[in-house]
């Protein structure tokens, strides 16, 4: 997903919470029950292992009702008796069946602990079904404060969306809502008005007809996480093409509103682009069998896997402004290609705690200077990604805290990119890093990680110790500062600003000519043949310097 970012692009709206989240991220964490339940791999969801997911459910535009069950099959991993399965309030979960039998249910909460009457045997695949119904909450301001969105198109069409990322899916339904389990596959059934049409994620299996209304049917051939599950329903049209990508010939479906069809297939040409950068820089897209498709939806969009949504207004730029303030970002719809990026970041690789959200939103936001840099240079990309630090903020970490559905500070977007494009630097080899890049799809293909993984990962492929780097950029809201001094033909400098073991390497331009310094604690002095007359550190790394 993405930040708010108002004209000025100065004040930032963490994108992954709700409003009910957000106050969570005060410097006075009070967490709850509900935060344990929610963030954490609690026993009454370690025993079992997700592996198939059926929504089957009727959407009501009119009275905004949503009614229906999920059948979720599991394997036993350990022998347990008591399920946890999370549904948000106002919905209502009704009732549990399993081969026939209504189970017993204890509400606690937003978390539904559900009394399994038969042996679970180690090994054995189940399944149970949840059904559900009500009101569910609806969005505010969608993506930031997620819900349902209930909207009308200008021909007073019904215009309803789901966008849930960090307050859950649960909020619409019953599921496992933990990022670290994910289901192998899934349906996704849903019964809308005949007027109207349902785009889920996956590829259209069926259309039935039941009266004056239809159930669209989508199935997801890859394992998909929760708040990547989405429904759109609205008068839609469709158009489409063929990609002739890495993985062989891709399908890639666009869903307008009817009187857009025209303006978007105009607009979209930003699709296949975006296709053909991201398989240079990230390798094969994750979800060929599942095609790749842009969905129009009434709200500004976010990362749905295999249905990404979008409602830039057919404008480049976001919302027709550019974040960097160097006209780079003019270049691009800003949603078709931030969005997208998240197939690799977030819907292949994807975090197992919302803490580690780092790995969703910094590789993606980089994503866009990489975009900028198949196309137009490298001089363009890093101007582009430079000019997006005003909007840095360093008030928090980047992590979160664990087990508490706690997502760390907005500066994951912009601080996390300057942070990926230091690390650049310091491999001094694009062409290594695009194989970091795309080695990072490979190694954990489908996959939920944590940040060690990821971490271990690059220190590994770069040959570098990269403890200290992650460590002040990730956990601390220190920014390094280089300090220095001029005497004639000396220049004394350290680091200021740092964690312990802090030694980062840098390049610096003396009297025109580039060389590394490598900088520490204690002060260092080198000496130039003539006098220095001057002295400018590399912008393309993210750091502070100070002359004294």
């Amino acid at each position: 997903m993405l930040n708010r970012l108002y004209p000025v692009f100065v004040f930032l709206i963490m994108t992954s919470v709700s409003s009910d989240a957000q106050n969570l991220l005060s410097e006075k964490h009070n967490f709850t029950r509900q935060d344990t339940l929610r963030g954490s791999i609690t026993q009454e969801r370690a025993w079992w292992d997700l592996t198939y997911y059926h929504l089957d459910i009727k959407v009501d535009p009119d009275k905004k009702y949503i009614s229906g069950k999920n059948t979720i099959h599991y394997k036993v991993l350990e022998s347990q008796k008591l399920m946890q399965i999370d549904l948000q309030s106002p919905l209502k979960l009704t009732k549990a069946v399993q081969n026939g039998r209504e189970l017993h249910i204890k509400h606690d909460g937003n978390a539904h602990f559900i009394s399994l009457s038969e042996d679970q045997k180690t090994g054995d695949v189940n399944s149970i079904e949840m059904h559900y119904e009500g009101s569910p909450k609806e969005a505010i301001n969608a993506p930031w404060n997620g819900g349902i969105i209930w909207k009308k198109d200008p021909n007073d069409n019904h215009f309803v969306a789901s966008a849930c990322q960090g307050i859950g899916a649960s909020l619409w339904w019953p599921c496992k809502d933990h990022m670290y389990d994910e289901a192998d596959s899934m349906l996704i059934s849903v019964n809308v008005p005949k007027d109207l049409m349902n785009v889920s994620n996956g590829r259209l299996r069926q259309i039935e007809q039941f009266g004056d209304t239809k159930t669209y049917s989508w199935f997801v051939n890859n394992p998909i996480n929760n708040y990547g599950v989405n429904i759109n329903i609205g008068d839609y049209v469709n158009f489409s093409e063929v990609y002739d990508g890495l993985g062989g010939h891709l399908d890639m479906n666009y869903y307008v509103l009817r009187d857009h069809l025209e303006k978007a297939k105009e607009h979209f040409k930003d699709a296949p682009k975006m296709m053909k950068a991201f398989e240079h820089w990230f390798g094969q897209y994750p979800f060929y069998a599942d095609g790749f498709k842009l969905v129009e939806v009434p709200y500004l969009g976010m990362e749905h896997q295999s249905s990404v949504t979008y409602g830039n207004e057919y404008k480049n730029g976001y919302l027709g402004n550019d974040l960097s303030g160097t006209g780079w970002g003019m270049k691009f719809d800003f949603i078709i290609v931030h969005e997208s990026g998240h197939e690799w970041f977030a819907n292949n690789i994807t975090n197992k705690d919302i803490a580690d959200m780092w790995i969703h939103e910094s590789f993606t936001t980089y994503s866009e200077t990489l975009f900028l840099d198949y196309y137009y240079g490298k001089e363009a990309a890093s101007a582009y990604v430079i000019g997006t630090r005003k909007n840095i903020k360093n008030d928090r970490p980047l992590i979160g805290l664990y087990d508490v559905n706690h997502v760390g500070s907005g500066d994951i977007y912009f601080k996390g990119a300057n942070m990926l494009h230091t690390l650049r630097q310091l491999i001094e080899d694009d062409e290594k890093w695009r194989q970091i890049l795309r080695g990072l799809n490979r190694e954990f293909y489908h996959q939920t990680v944590t940040t060690q993984q990821i971490e271990s990962y690059i220190s590994q492929e770069t040959g570098i110790d990269l403890t200290e780097f992650f460590e002040q950029y990730l956990r601390t809201t220190k920014i390094p500062t280089l300090e220095y001094s001029i005497s004639k033909n000396q220049l004394k400098y350290r680091w200021t600003n740092i964690v312990d073991k802090f030694d980062m390497p840098v390049q610096v331009k003396i009297n025109g000519n580039e060389q590394w310094l490598f900088p520490k604690s204690d002060w260092k002095t080198e000496t130039i043949d003539l006098k220095i007359l001057s002295f400018e550190v590399d912008k393309d790394f993210y750091v502070n310097v100070t002359p004294l």
